[in-house]
């Protein structure tokens, strides 16, 4: 089953959803809390992981993720408001 993942970035930490499960997590945004999130989001069939841009705070998160081949999209955090209040 082809997963969904949504990663809401902040200084200290990741909140991480999956869909269609509806597994949610979080991780610390450092060296540790990301290889433990490549590891997680590696072992599971990801067509997209959507990423909301946070004033720089989601580089490292993108090219982490990006180096393990994962499929990630940084989105427009006004697209996302939008969206959230159709």
């Amino acid at each position: 089953m082809d997963a969904i993942v949504g990663i809401d970035v902040s200084k200290d930490h990741l909140d991480v959803h999956i869909r269609p499960e509806g597994r949610a997590f979080s991780v610390t945004r450092d060296a540790e809390g990301l290889a433990s999130l490549v590891d997680q989001l590696a072992s599971l069939d990801v067509k997209a992981i959507g990423v909301e841009a946070t004033g720089g705070f989601e580089t490292v998160v993108v090219a982490s993720l990006a180096a393990a081949g994962l499929p990630v999209v940084v989105v427009n955090p006004a697209q996302v408001r939008a969206f959230a209040t159709a």
